[in-house]
This record gives structure tokens, sequence and C-alpha cells, in this order.
């Protein structure tokens, strides 16, 4: 009697283990001409087999299994989810509007933000700044419908420095201490001195960030600081890079200047975003230090909403630079360029993100532009290491994760084709779901 009841409950739970490898939706995506995230010609005719989240089989002819969901490509181009290296999905506020939230109105308008990225063939976002680690377990927990996030965590800079949105109506802090709406909400943090410094990186690693970003120069956004200013010494860096480094991860850096990034990669700073004032010398110092250039076009190109005169003389700054940046990368042949956006301050202009890619075609060719939004992308942010969340992304190979997107037309020959994702984003699946066929 003992032996049959050892018997039968060995094969209940082969029965269920059998049960649960069956339960996993599978699909088949037939008469796809791929681009992997890396080849400069289409792979025509091929089909992809899913399991799961993952990619399971690419070649010519796959038969569906047995209950497969089976999903004509009709000779469409099939590419990995794009990724955005520098996205804010917690600020399409004004500025205004954001200095009067409370965080339940961040949140809230996050979840319409989030979705906004997916539905424009996002599948995975590198969060720049902002208190968005709920809103990533939410999105990973299926509650709410968005692309993979890697979150920082709050952006840690100095005193006056890029996260200091303090206005004249506070006091000094040498008075009392009296935060920002957006350092109240731990959207951004100061810290000033090693054990400051060190402090607000291991907070956002214990929330779980899986890359820390500082400022070593002046932004835009911010009231104080200038853009030619430099932040943080070289003790300050060093220890933000030392924690980061503690937790197998790295920093990356908000900087427009020559100073700031030079400091900043001399220091163990492995991302430059923005870098739009940047020369051949500092281009130099990061192929040596095989440093990333995370650059963005479309937010230079309006002045986000409720800006000041200042702050739109230093965005305007910004925007003339980028051409001599991209000129000194491209003359040195810098091939560690990522793809970002940087929209803030606009749910409507946020909707214009698929513009980047056409912007970008007056220093790029279309398989350049590519490569920065998917492999590229996805080997930057691999530099997170085992603080990386998910699997292989931006690319489609087998056992990648199951981010896809199906392209009506060729975005090798025209990739201005991307500005019109309602119409041309025919398919996007991310994580093996479909959350979009129009086929």
């Amino acid at each position: 009697m003992k032996n049959k009841l050892v018997l039968g409950l060995v094969l209940f739970t082969l029965s269920i283990g059998t049960f649960s490898v069956m339960a996993q939706e599978v699909t088949l995506i037939r008469n796809a001409n791929i681009f992997d995230g890396t080849s400069e010609t289409l792979q025509k005719g091929q089909s992809v087999l899913v399991e799961g989240n993952l990619i399971k089989k690419i070649g010519i002819g796959l038969k569906a299994p047995k209950g497969a969901k089976i999903i004509d490509a009709q000779g469409a181009t099939l590419t990995p989810g794009f990724i955005d290296a520098h996205a804010h999905l917690m600020f399409q506020m004004s500025i205004p509007e954001t200095l009067n939230a409370d965080p339940f109105y961040f949140g809230y308008v996050a979840t319409q933000t989030a979705k906004t990225y997916l539905m424009h063939g996002f599948t995975t976002v590198r969060d720049a700044s902002g208190n968005s680690f709920s809103l990533k377990k939410a999105i990973d927990r299926g509650i709410v419908e968005g692309p993979r996030v890697f979150p920082s965590g709050p952006m840690i800079s100095q005193t006056s420095g890029h996260s200091d949105h303090r206005t004249d109506a506070q006091v000094s802090a040498m008075i009392s201490y009296e935060p920002s709406t957006l350092m109240k909400y731990d959207m951004v943090q100061l810290a000033d001195g090693v054990p400051e410094v060190l402090k607000a990186t291991r907070e956002a690693l214990r929330r779980g960030a899986s890359q820390i970003k500082i400022s070593v120069g002046g932004g835009t956004g911010s009231f104080a600081d200038p853009l030619d200013v430099t932040q943080y010494t070289d003790q300050e860096i060093q220890a933000a890079v030392q924690a980061a480094a503690d937790w197998g991860t790295y920093v990356m850096s908000h900087v427009y200047n020559d100073k700031g990034a030079q400091r900043a990669i001399k220091n163990g700073v492995r991302s430059i975003e923005h870098g739009n004032l940047l020369s051949e010398e500092t281009f130099r110092l990061m192929m040596e230090h095989d440093v990333w250039l995370s650059p963005q076009v479309l937010v230079y190109t309006y002045h986000p909403a409720g800006y000041t005169d200042d702050q739109k003389n230093k965005h305007d700054e910004a925007f003339d630079g980028i051409d001599g940046m991209f000129k000194a990368a491209k003359k040195l042949n810098f091939q560690n360029i990522a793809f970002g956006t940087d929209v803030i301050t606009d749910p409507e202009k946020l909707k214009e993100i698929n513009n980047e890619f056409a912007l970008r075609t007056q220093w790029f060719e279309p398989i350049d532009i590519l490569r920065q939004a998917t492999s590229n992308s996805a080997r930057l942010l691999a530099l997170s290491g085992p603080r990386n969340p998910y699997g292989k992304i931006g690319l489609i190979q087998e056992g990648a994760m199951a981010d896809i997107l199906l392209i009506n037309g060729n975005p090798l020959q025209d990739i201005k084709i991307l500005t019109k994702p309602q119409e041309n984003l025919l398919l996007i699946m991310k994580d093996g779901k479909v959350y979009k066929n129009i086929l």
C-alpha cells in the first residue's frame, strides 16, 4: 500500500510538471525578414519559434508544435524590441505641475508613460532618474503594461548641482533642511562629501537600482548650474563608483562638458549621458577606457514645459553642440553609442519619441541607428551584471528574451517608417506576450 502511494505521488508530480511545460504559451512567427540586431542585411523568409518568454528556434520552414499560436508576418521586417537607454518614466509633467504633485499622482501619470513607451516599440528602458522602483515591480507582475525597466533610482548630485531643484523660496541648507518636491519623493537626491555619496548610492542599491546615476556637470533643467561647471570631486565620484562596483554594477553620469566628463571617466564612470559639448580629446579618453556615450537629439528640439528663459538658453546651448559631438565621434570611428530620447515634462511630446530615429539620420546610416536602438544599448545595459533583472535583450537569437517587433517595410532602407508606429508597428511582443497585432 505504501509503495502504491509513493508511486501515485510520483506520477502526480510528473503530470503537474508536464502540465506546466504544456501550459507555456508557444508562438510561431512565419514568413519574416529578420534584422537580428547586428547584421547589415535582412535574413529573408525566416520563422521564429517562441516558447514562454524566450526565443527557442530560428530558421526556414519551422513547423508549429501542437497547440502553438501562428502569426504570419507576410514578409514584414522582424526586429528586436527597441531600447531607450535614457528614459524618464516619472517626469512626464510640466515643471509647475511636478512641483505641486503628490507621490500618487507621479505614479498614476507614470502608468500612462510606461504604456506609451511600449506601444511605440520600446520593450526596454533604462530609467535615468526617478523613483520608478514600484512601477518596475508592477510592470514585471503584469499589473501595469509597460517596458522592462532598468531603474537608476534618484540621480545623485552635489548641492547646487543638476539634482538641486530648490528655488529661492527655500532657505539655505546651512540653516535648515528643506528638500524640493523631487528630493522628498526620492526622484533626485543631493549628497555632498564621500560619506553622503556612499549613503545615497547604497540607498538606491537597497531599493533595486540596476545602475547608479550621478551628475558631474551643469544641466538645462536645474536652476543653479550653467552647462560649463564641473560637479563632484574625484573622491566623491570614486565613492559612487566603488559602492556600485561592490554590487557588481556601474555608474552613469550626466554631463555636457569636457572637464566634467574627463573627471568622471578617469574615476571609473562607464556611461556619459548627453555629452553634447564633448571634444575629440574626450572621445579618445572614452575609447581608451571603453566608456559609452548615451546621447539624445529629440529632447533638444523643443523647450520642455515650464522652462524659464535661463533654462531655455541652456537648452539651446546644448542643442547647438550636438552636431560637433557626433562629428567628433564619427571622425574617430567611436562605436560605443547608445540610443535614448530623454523626453521630459510633456506626455504629448512623448508620443513623438520615434522621431529620434529620423533625427539621427543627419549623422548615421539606418543600420547604425538600428544597432544603437537594439544591440548597442543592450550591451550598455548589460554592464549592470548581476543587477540585470532580466536576460539577453536587443538581439533576435536563440535563447534571447522574446521581445519582438514586426514592421511594415524595411527600416534598413527607410528608417523614417518608424516615426509612424501606429500604422507601421504591426506587432509588439514583450516577454513572449503580444501587446499589439494588427496583421
